[in-house]
């Protein structure tokens, strides 16, 4: 038996849990692991397994508890040891929307529509406060800024282009920075909102039993910063994972659109119409870099699989006015039809 065996052996005695029978949980992009745990009274909890110094749980518990406390369905946390990354969570089920629609297809309009109406909800909330733990440490959630946004599309550069051996230049390097940081002046600024960062149809459960936006549960949440509000919608309609049609996706934002002008008279629907184009293209170039990076450094080539709908998301953004110059950079360096064959060489 490892240490770390050992470790959560010893946390699950302490928790009450010592007779519960195990079992392995499909993990996520991250170094942490989960099982789900069951007594032998029938009652069941997540274990979650975030290694430290790799992870670090304090942040899910922070937001987990601001969710709850704002009407929304982050799982309730049972038993956290923050300094050896174990932690027991409630069991929301496993019926994710993607396992939901896959069964019932019927289902998507309604599971969407309920998606973005706790979004409207989440962009309403206040902002979290600073969560203290006995240990005498604390999170508080940070701003989204302007190197937290230039950070994203760098990994494009440091992991995707160098994997397809695109040999850029100092200056093409520089130009690509020099795009990013005039997006990040020209995104419309607003009330930051709470950013859940994976707000997708893997990471968001099918609550039927609890009313209104509390049916949605909502899971990976510890990167969550305060920043756009496009953010998370866009997460959810250009999901890399799995398809959702363009015209319906333009509906969610409709919807979107007009529940916050509706809970605020001074939305500004153009300004969001810009947010969420620069936001889309922010996000896709980020996780074309970063699904090379899972595959390459991690191992965990499944992603590899993901990157030609990521690629022809990112295509569409670039269609925006607003992302000329954006879409004139990868027309020159990186262009399409390059990049899906070397897709195609990577996944082969």
């Amino acid at each position: 038996m490892t240490l770390r065996n050992q470790a959560i052996d010893h946390f699950l005695t302490r928790a009450g849990w010592g007779d519960a029978a195990r079992r392995d949980l499909a993990g996520d992009a991250s170094f942490r692991r989960y099982e789900r745990v069951e007594k032998p009274d029938g009652r069941t909890a997540v274990l979650m397994d975030a290694p430290p110094p790799k992870e670090n749980i304090r942040p899910f518990i922070g937001v987990a508890r601001h969710l709850t406390r704002i009407g929304l369905s982050a799982p309730a946390i049972l038993a956290p040891d923050v300094e050896d990354g174990l932690m027991l969570i409630e069991d929301l089920g496993d019926d994710s929307f993607n396992r939901v629609l896959e069964v019932d297809p019927s289902m998507t309009v309604h599971l969407y529509e309920a998606a973005v109406d706790a979004l409207l909800a989440l962009r309403m909330a206040p902002a979290p406060g600073r969560t203290r733990f006995a240990d005498g440490t604390e999170h508080r959630v940070r701003p989204y800024d302007a190197a937290a946004f230039a950070a994203g599309p760098a990994v494009l550069l440091d992991w995707h282009a160098k994997v397809l051996r695109l040999d850029l230049e100092p200056d093409a390097c520089a130009a690509y920075a020099s795009i990013w940081a005039d997006l990040w002046r020209a995104l419309p600024r607003e009330k930051p909102v709470l950013m859940l960062r994976d707000y997708h149809a893997d990471n968001l459960l099918w609550l039927p039993g609890r009313k209104g936006v509390a049916r949605v549960g909502l899971l990976d949440f510890q990167d969550a910063t305060l920043g756009p509000a496009a953010y998370d919608l866009i997460a959810l309609v250009e999901d890399a994972r799995r398809d959702v049609d363009p015209a319906f996706a333009d509906e969610l934002k409709a919807r979107y659109a007009a529940g916050a002008a509706r809970l605020d008279p001074a939305f500004d629907g153009a300004g969001f119409e810009m947010a969420c184009a620069i936001t889309a293209a922010q996000r896709n170039s980020r996780i074309a870099g970063v699904f090379v990076r899972l595959w390459k450094r991690d191992g965990k080539a499944r992603y590899l699989d993901f990157l030609p709908r990521v690629w022809r998301l990112l295509e569409r953004d670039l269609r925006h006015p607003a992302l000329a110059n954006l879409r004139a950079w990868y027309d020159h360096y990186m262009p399409g039809e390059d990049l899906r064959a070397g897709v195609r060489r990577l996944a082969a």
